[in-house]
């Protein structure tokens, strides 16, 4: 590894690595636009200049490779006025605006003129102006103020693997732009706005609503997906004004989804805030002594097996637990957190569970993808497969339907029959040193979807994708609640109905009682006459169909625990309260017990959590994947000929919360080919 000298500092750094890196590796801060260290160098901005010795002119310390015995300064005279020089060029062209930009008080821009600039220039040309750049309803543009980094570009092919910015032009004329501007189609495509380092992207819903220092900040978990994305929350009163990616290298870097970040406004739209009781067909504002009253009177009589609840997507764990509780105390076993009909076995950990790990899959080399669409049902996961398959050494097989992952695959088949002859690509599996197998929720909510979980748990173990040191079985999750539910035992026991005994025993009449608890895709027809009580935030499917609405509190409104695909625990935090009378889910719970006779035995959060390890001890784990232990030999079935389907329909309107957003409307229509442009 090579040693050199930075300010009379000698350091060593690994092989290959930059002069940049080697920098501040000594402790010395080099001011950069155009580098960044999740995409490749471009070296365009020159600002990063530093002094080496024996070197005729300063060198981009981003695109210089550190040698062995270099000696290097970055705070003399030399390198000054370079960087002085650099910024004087940089700000040639670029517009006053720092008074109405969005960027402003977040602006790489602003930061390094204040730190390396001067104050004044020696140009007096007139400003070159460009046009602004139609990038759809979520990304605007003031191209005026591009420096030409060229990190939009860079990220929309190396990280979100479509290719659909780049630069036209040379000199003077050089613009970055979408060709034939029409909407990035990208999942992933509004991280370019947090990698500009100027105002020339920003938030177009964000526009001209709140400055960064007039915002609150709270570090939470994201819902939309079960990849569990870190965020921050940044509040102004009672309002949700953004939502921004946290780092977090295991699970979703520093990136997140358009979806995740733009969500926020349907947490203030359709929103349920006081408990309403259907009355003559009708839906009539309550008390929640009412509402409680009503349902205990419903109750009354009612036998255990007549009973039902089923947790919805975005239940959080705190509140499935003291449901779950509250059921045994009723004497149901009729409870299921699979909404969607996912025939997965809650009795073996490992095998719901992605178990090698969303970093993991980095070091595999062959993956075979049965009945998903990760690209759609979770992008920050595809996005992984993509930063592995661009270091090259790896194969992708699916098994599934045809769609544009961003990289290439070898498709294998449609259907499940597929896996009994993967031809070729069965040897790829055998003779690769980490072979993983991903296998989607559309392939396990079929009618065969036992049998097609069994046919890959066999088929891992048949290829060494499980042994000591790897498990290459992987399930994923679309739903952020799923992997907390199985986990805590929230499905039926013996005698229980599981969902689909649910709706069928709704239907007949055999069930008379059904609890949703943020419960919004199944049939609300198939509910019968059923009396239903829906606990939830908006005014979605569960609740036209309820009899009872209890209003509770969406994910950013309350402090909760969530976990996702990969079995890791982590914490959400309440970033401003629920609206009118809402409340935080598992509150309302532990009131209702007490209406109903059968009071659940927690007062606080504290006592609640400690329950919950009690059913599952890993809950004291948080942030940490726990070993799942080993995969179960389940017996085979017999394989449908139907293809798989992706359950992911519409990437944009997957929830309540994104069915109540204006803007993930608007992405909707744009993606479906009708263009709505985003108001000014």
């Amino acid at each position: 590894m090579p040693k050199l000298i930075v300010d009379g500092i000698e350091v060593e750094v690994e092989n290959g690595a930059t002069l940049l890196q080697a920098c501040e590796e000594a402790g010395a801060e080099i001011p950069r636009f155009c580098y960044h260290e999740r995409l490749s160098i471009a070296g365009n901005c020159r600002m990063c200049l530093v002094e080496v010795e024996k070197s005729p002119k300063p060198v981009a310390s981003c695109a210089m490779p550190a040698a062995d015995g270099m000696i290097v300064h970055t705070r003399t005279e030399q390198v000054k006025r370079a960087r002085e020089g650099v910024m004087e060029f940089l700000l040639i062209n670029h517009p006053l605006d720092c008074p109405i930009c969005d960027q402003g008080g977040e602006c790489d821009l602003q930061d390094q003129s204040m730190a390396y600039g001067v104050d004044g220039s020696r140009f007096q040309e007139n400003k070159r102006a460009v046009e602004d750049k139609y990038m759809g309803p979520l990304v605007k543009t003031v191209m005026t103020r591009c420096i030409h980094c060229t990190r939009c570009i860079r990220f929309s092919q190396e990280v979100a693997g479509v290719p659909e910015l780049g630069a036209i032009g040379r000199g003077e004329d050089m613009e970055i732009t979408t060709y034939l501007e029409h909407a990035l189609t990208s999942e992933l495509s509004a991280n370019v706005v947090d990698l500009c380092p100027v105002g020339a992207l920003t938030f177009h819903p964000f526009a001209y609503t709140a400055r960064p220092w007039e915002l609150r900040k709270t570090e939470s978990v994201d819902a939309m997906d079960a990849v569990g994305s870190n965020i921050r929350v940044d509040a102004r009163g009672a309002e949700v004004m953004r939502i921004l990616p946290r780092l977090n290298e295991d699970v979703n870097e520093e990136w997140i989804s358009d979806k995740t970040r733009f969500v926020w406004d349907g947490l203030k739209s359709q929103r349920l805030d006081t408990p309403y009781i259907r009355e003559n067909g009708r839906l009539r504002s309550a008390t929640w002594d009412e509402a409680f009253a009503a349902i205990a009177a419903r109750l009354k009589g009612l036998k255990g097996e007549r009973i039902a609840a089923i947790a919805g997507d975005l239940a959080c764990a705190e509140s499935m637990k003291a449901l779950k509780d509250l059921y045994a105390a009723l004497g149901s076993a009729n409870i299921d957190c699979r909404q969607d009909g996912a025939k997965l076995d809650a009795s073996a950990r490992a095998s719901y569970l992605f178990n090698t790990t969303i970093a993991g899959i980095e070091e595999a080399d062959a993956i075979l993808l049965i009945g998903t669409d990760p690209r759609k049902e979770a992008p920050l996961l595809n996005a992984r497969i993509l930063k592995r398959a661009r270091r090259g050494g790896l194969r992708v097989g699916v098994v599934g339907p045809r769609s544009d992952l961003s990289y290439a695959y070898d498709h294998l088949g449609a259907g499940p029959l597929s896996l009994k002859d993967l031809g070729a690509f069965a040897d790829v599996l055998k003779n690769a040193s980490n072979p993983m197998i991903v296998v989607g929720q559309g392939a396990l909510t079929r009618k065969d979807g036992a049998a097609v979980l069994a046919t890959a748990i066999a088929l891992a173990k048949s290829v060494n994708a499980v042994r000591d040191g790897w498990n290459g079985f992987n399930v994923l999750h679309t739903a952020a609640a799923r992997v907390a539910g199985l986990d805590l035992g929230f499905v039926p026991t013996r005698g229980g109905r599981d969902i689909a005994g649910i709706l069928d025993g709704a239907a007949d009449g055999g069930i008379e009682f059904v609890y949703l608890l943020a419960a919004d895709e199944i049939d609300m027809s198939r509910l019968g006459s059923a009396f239903v009580v829906y606990q939830g935030t908006h005014g979605d499917a569960g609740a036209h169909r309820a009899d009872v609405i209890l209003p509770g509190a969406a994910y950013t409104e309350k402090n909760a625990t969530w976990v996702n695909t990969e079995g890791r625990v982590q914490l959400g935090r309440r970033s401003v309260f629920p609206p009118g009378a809402a409340r935080e889910d598992w509150t309302i719970l532990r009131a209702l017990s007490a209406v109903l006779g059968h009071t659940l035995p927690y007062d606080n959060l504290t006592t609640l959590r400690a329950a919950m390890t009690v059913d599952a001890p890993h809950f004291a784990e948080v942030d940490a994947v726990v070993a799942a232990g080993a995969l179960p030999d389940l017996p085979l079935g017999d394989l449908d000929a139907a293809p798989f389907e992706t359950p992911v329909k519409d990437f944009y309107l997957t929830n309540p919360i994104a069915r109540a957003s204006a803007v993930m409307a608007r992405c909707s229509a744009e993606h479906a080919g009708t263009r709505v442009q985003a108001a000014e």
